[in-house]
């Protein structure tokens, strides 16, 4: 079971909340969930409403496959936080000049994925291939390709001693 969830336009720099996002990063939901309730920092109020989402995602997708669907398994397989669009005010100066203020935001993105999908697939038997092999006759060796002769490099030129 996998889902996720995206954000747009968070008004808060990326750069405070890849801070908090850094801390979730590859947990499970249950932890994740209890470090960003627990977090003085304001952002981990808006990357805990994604994280919510993302869950709420899997758990309607599970209902659409008629899969069975528990929360505690699910792991937050992907989360970053990537700069969003620059809000760009000014404001008033000494002597009639106007100083730019940047307001910037900031878009959230988290993946959750149970146990199932974060399993690695099994690989395939190589018993076959080896058979295959063994049934082939050995080719003749070529000999082995020379290398382009590489360009003498001419001595420098001495200079010449000024009086």
């Amino acid at each position: 079971m996998e889902a996720r969830a995206i954000q747009y336009a968070v008004r808060q720099s990326a750069r405070k909340m890849r801070l908090v996002i850094d801390l979730i990063r590859g947990r499970a939901v249950p932890e994740a969930d209890a470090i960003l309730r627990f977090s003085k920092k304001r952002a981990a109020r808006q990357i805990h409403k994604v994280l919510k989402s993302a869950v709420a995602n899997a758990q309607q997708t599970a209902q659409r496959q008629n899969t069975p669907f528990d929360a505690d398994t699910l792991r937050v397989t992907y989360a970053v936080v990537n700069e969003g669009q620059t809000l760009k005010r000014f404001t008033a100066a000494a002597m009639g000049r106007g100083t730019p203020i940047l307001k910037r935001t900031s878009h959230v993105e988290i993946h959750v994925a149970g146990a199932t999908a974060a399993a690695p697939a099994a690989p395939a038997p190589a018993a076959p291939k080896a058979d295959a092999k063994a049934e082939k006759q050995p080719r003749a060796r070529k000999a082995p390709a020379t290398k382009a002769k590489a360009k003498k490099k001419t001595p420098a030129k001495k200079k010449k001693a000024s009086k």
